[in-house]
């Protein structure tokens, strides 16, 4: 891969200057880029380089994902400066909670529960929403502080553009709305937007598969990588997730066209990243029969040392790691530290390189097998697979992820320079452009609603016992799931789609709301119509919800199921837009022939899938 280029990028089109600043969360480390907005000049992507203590990590360009917090549950040190020397010492003797992994904690709870109880507690007293919104505050302070110290006129710079800064979240594929909410949440937190609709819509999510392939894009791709037609494969590997994603390039004859992308397969995110690597040691040294051994260190005096023991396989065994065929060791301790019966010698802990790799195996085999499902379900030939992220500075996972797909054909491509900065550069950049215009639809998505009865359909007469009665004195069967959206379905950007409903309301009602409820169907029926033939692979993703407050001007209907009332009948459409990387709706109705808008506000479940 080349150098950034922003060569290809349009120049500015506003009218004042903006700052765009991409905060790239990650489960072990993070990162963060920039953009600065001129009018009439073509932007350019930079990374926040300098940070407070960072001279105690290696490399610049990211920080860990730790922080430390005291007895009060205030915040004493996060990033570099959580991990700089005595800084253990003084934790220890000031009882401060260490928080780390805690990214993992907003994923769906649909996903990774094997490994939940491997997840560090949070804090007490504190949710993850407060965790992340310390963190986020901690990295504007290190953008700001960048941007003041690296520019000429930084003060005056920052100055006049921190009131109205726009900002891009990457997070893993796997992740959707309520995820989101909870993101956003967190920023309000952080005080770097206003609790509004217009400074919430200061805030893009991308994915990080999408953000990766921008990055790529930037930095320069081998000539015939992407030819016309053709698919790549995108890998990101990074500290909790894989995510990888397959895109083609957009055929045209128009230059805009020939720079769009489109999703070619569902993208898929699993948690196998390097942190699981370290979750595998500490299984093997701690419980070792797990992998056909004897407790490894179970009867040692230095049982007492794994927590350390695994801190070091972590920091320096895990990224150095190349070779199954020598033995690999792991210093912890000093000359004096010597336990012969269980390979410990002057301070250094002996594993065979085998073991070391069955560590690996797990997230080796999650890349692999998951590329070659996901050639196998798209028509587009796929000849090149990308591997980012953190984790693929690893030699050994590159060097066997490269070995089992070469030899079904596949080239692996993966960046000498800029590997940490794949997601947040990737996420600038996907701002600066947008270049994936279609995406894969995940599973089948629509309303559950009350179904009008028509005895002359078998599947109506099989559920004859469920029927209910409306105030309009029609018959209903509940349960009946009408998808607007198939599974696998590939949508374009702006393409709506729509919940055509009725709504009845009483007219003692205090409150008009309408509401709709979208569900999704995350099963393997091709043609799934009725909830209760399939109960468990129904999800509930969020409420649609509008004011209708307007209908009070409307003349009401007397109720005709025998009960005392008026009621009103309202035709309505929520209109929602999936194509986007986060989901919109819009509330659309017609008033005397004229076609009316209005805002829909989107309510996620807390277990989203």
């Amino acid at each position: 891969m080349g150098p950034p280029s922003s060569s290809n990028r349009m120049r500015y089109a506003g009218t004042r200057r903006k700052l765009v600043l991409a905060f790239d969360v990650g489960t072990t480390y993070s990162g963060i880029s920039y953009s600065i907005l001129d009018p009439g000049q073509v932007p350019e992507i930079r990374g926040v380089a300098r940070f407070p203590a960072n001279e105690y990590i290696s490399g610049a360009s990211k920080i860990p994902t730790v922080m430390y917090y005291d007895k009060e549950g205030r915040l004493r040190a996060a990033g570099a400066e959580a991990i700089q020397d005595g800084m253990l010492e003084a934790a220890l003797d000031g009882g401060w909670v260490k928080t780390e992994w805690f990214k993992l904690l907003i994923r769906p709870k649909s996903g990774g529960t094997e490994f939940a109880d491997k997840i560090p507690p949070l804090p007490p007293g504190k949710s993850v929403i407060q965790v992340l919104a310390d963190f986020l505050q901690y990295l504007q302070t290190c953008a700001e502080g960048y941007i003041k110290g690296s520019h000429a006129n930084g003060q005056e710079l920052w100055n006049s553009v921190s009131s109205e800064i726009d900002y891009v979240i990457s997070h893993p594929n796997g992740w959707e709305g309520y995820q989101q909410t909870q993101i956003r949440q967190a920023v309000v937190l952080a005080r770097l937007i206003p609790d509004t609709r217009d400074g919430h819509a200061r805030v893009l999510f991308v994915t990080e598969g999408e953000a990766s392939l921008h990055f790529t894009i930037d930095n320069g791709l081998p000539a015939g990588v992407i030819e016309a037609g053709e698919g790549i494969v995108v890998v990101d590997a990074g500290g909790g997730t894989i995510d990888i994603s397959a895109y083609t390039k957009k055929t045209g004859r128009h230059k805009k066209a020939s720079e769009t992308f489109e999703e070619i397969a569902i993208p898929q995110c699993h948690f196998f990243g390097s942190v699981f690597v370290t979750i595998n040691a500490r299984l093997f040294l701690d419980e070792a029969k797990l992998f056909l051994h004897t407790d490894y260190l179970k009867d040692s005096e230095y049982y007492e040392e794994l927590e350390n023991i695994v801190r070091c396989f972590d920091k320096s065994t895990k990224i150095r790691f190349n070779n199954d065929q020598q033995p690999q060791y792991i210093r912890f301790g000093g000359t004096r530290d010597n336990d012969h019966a269980y390979n410990i010698r002057y301070g250094q802990l002996k594993l065979s390189g085998t073991d070391v790799a069955s560590f690996f195996e797990p997230s080796v085999r999650c890349i692999t097998d998951s590329v070659l499902k996901m050639m196998s379900a798209t028509r587009k030939p796929i000849k090149h697979v990308v591997l980012v992220g953190g984790f693929s500075a690893s030699d050994w996972l590159v060097s066997k992820v490269r070995h089992v797909l070469s030899r079904k054909g596949l080239k692996v491509v993966h960046p000498d320079n800029y590997v940490n900065k794949a997601v947040s550069d990737g996420a600038v950049s996907f701002y600066l452009n947008q270049r994936v215009k279609t995406r894969i639809a995940k599973f089948a998505y629509g309303p559950i609603y009350n179904a009008l009865y028509k005895p002359d359909i078998s599947e109506h007469r099989e559920r004859k016992s469920m029927i209910i009665t409306w105030r309009d004195g029609s018959k209903r069967l509940p349960g009946h799931f009408s998808p607007i959206l198939p599974r696998g379905t590939q949508v374009s950007e702006e393409q709506k789609f729509s919940i055509n409903l009725t709504k009845r309301p009483s007219t003692n009602s205090s409150s008009l709301k309408l509401v709709s409820d979208v569900w999704c169907y995350v099963g393997q029926d091709p043609n799934p119509r009725w909830k209760d033939a399939d109960e468990g692979n129904y999800r509930k993703l969020c409420r649609l919800e509008a004011d209708a407050s307007f209908l009070r001007h409307r003349k009401p209907h007397k109720n005709m199921d025998g009960t005392d009332g008026r009621y009103w009948t309202f035709d309505f459409t929520f209109v929602l837009w999936f194509s986007a990387t986060e989901l919109r709706a819009q509330l659309v109705w017609k008033e005397d022939g004229v076609e009316k808008q209005g805002p829909a506000s989107i309510v996620y479940e807390p277990n989203d899938i």
